[in-house]
């Protein structure tokens, strides 16, 4: 379909033999000694990249080859492109409705609309996204990690529709609850070095009207005013400045990367 790209097939432990077969198709194949996680397989498979345009697609047969061509439309004239699947491509309705809440968190923390947090079909263009690559955890979620980057960069997404098949081989190692959890913490995590104040505004407020709320309670009830409530407000204060010196070091870091 495409005979001028170069194919990287990246074996991140595998027991099978889609190695053996993906270098009989004519790819370039990478092989892990052991599983690191899926995460390590893209950095690495970007790493060994020599082109200036890197596609990722996972690797369970869910991606159509010939949307390549509707992404690679928007490829010169964005940062990132990104496949976005519709409703009907998750595999269940819990895995939908995850997918909703994350892509809400995710649009609350970065001040844009994402359509698609964990979509693993996207291009990037690889020198920009080697300058990112340290902040990719090994295991899951990569995508999260990248959009998260590249909107606090200023640097430019785009999202195409696209149809996803049905996944070929074993059930998805991906658990709603654990691995829910984990990607709330990943956002969160993204959303300190990206965002801070996004995170620690929000707490401190909380903290500030828990303390007002509970000195009106006992100003009213016994004339007087806690330790409870002072306990309260200064945590709000705690919290506010922690915010104000993640925001800088944020910007710092992201200063470093622009200059690289």
């Amino acid at each position: 379909m495409y005979p001028e790209m170069e194919i990287i097939v990246v074996n991140d432990g595998s027991s099978d033999n889609t190695s053996e077969e993906a270098a009989r198709a004519g790819a370039y194949v990478v092989n892990h000694p052991y599983n690191i996680g899926n995460g390590a397989a893209v950095k690495t498979g970007i790493r060994r990249a020599s082109g200036d345009i890197v596609i990722l697609m996972d690797g369970d047969g869910q991606h159509d080859p010939n949307d390549i061509k509707a992404l690679l439309e928007h490829a010169s004239s964005y940062d990132l492109v990104v496949g976005a699947r519709d409703g009907h491509g998750q595999a269940s309705m819990a895995r939908r409705v995850a997918n909703w809440c994350f892509n809400k968190l995710a649009s609350y923390v970065a001040k844009f609309e994402i359509q698609d947090l964990t979509s693993g079909f996207r291009i990037f263009h690889r020198k920009e996204v080697l300058k990112y690559l340290y902040l990719f955890p090994n295991t899951f979620s990569y995508p999260t990690t990248s959009t998260l980057s590249y909107i606090r960069s200023g640097l430019t997404i785009k999202y195409v529709p696209i149809q996803v098949r049905k996944r070929a081989g074993d059930k998805s190692k991906i658990r709603i609850l654990e691995d829910g959890f984990r990607f709330i913490i990943i956002i969160l995590r993204i959303a300190t070095i990206c965002s801070p104040l996004r995170i620690f505004l929000p707490l401190s407020l909380i903290f500030f009207m828990l303390g007002g709320g509970y000195y009106c309670y006992t100003y009213l009830a016994f004339h007087r005013f806690t330790t409870m409530s002072m306990l309260l407000f200064s945590v709000s204060v705690m919290i506010f400045l922690m915010g104000l010196i993640s925001d800088q070091i944020a910007q710092m870091r992201f200063d470093r990367l622009e200059n690289s």
